[in-house]
């Protein structure tokens, strides 16, 4: 059994070297959407301390502005982590292992854009706002993003899970 299909759940028939291609390939498209939206919700960030706004910003909202900030940057390099992990390994036959950790690194990389997402519209919400509602409008949004994000792919997970 030169190229089982028992790994991938019997679905198809490809070597272990064939399966990490594949699963390589999807990965990148995904990065390539996260990244994206990613890099311009980023560059957004760093212009925004240069606006005569900023000036007005009280304490905490040049609190929450660095912690933005943080969380955009640490997004960043997690989602252009794959790239430079596979670049760096490429050719040292360990495909399927630079899969893995670059499925790791993009994973982390949706929390850390959860994060981001959540401060940046805290602090949007404050500076347009200044009202009350502000946390719970963040708290809506945050639980229907875990549920795109996370809560749907679970459900499915458990939903269509192979009868052993």
């Amino acid at each position: 059994m030169a190229a089982s299909g028992a790994q991938g759940g019997g679905g198809r028939h490809e070597t272990p070297e064939e399966r990490a291609d594949r699963r390589w390939g999807e990965l990148l498209q995904e990065v390539r959407v996260t990244q994206t939206g990613v890099q311009i919700l980023f560059g957004f960030l760093l212009t925004v301390v240069f606006t005569p706004r900023f000036a007005t910003l009280g304490s905490t909202d040049r609190t929450i502005y660095v912690v933005t900030v943080l969380l955009g940057a640490a997004t960043t390099g997690a989602l252009i982590g794959p790239v430079s992990f596979h670049r760096i390994v490429s050719g040292r036959r360990i495909k399927p292992q630079t899969v893995a950790w670059a499925a790791r690194l993009t994973l982390a990389g949706v929390v850390l854009l959860l994060c981001t997402v959540t401060s940046a519209l805290l602090l949007i919400l404050r500076v347009a706002l200044h009202n009350a509602a502000v946390p719970w409008l963040v708290a809506g949004i945050v639980a229907w993003l875990v549920l795109c994000w996370f809560g749907l792919p679970g459900w499915a997970l458990r939903r269509y899970r192979p009868k052993d």
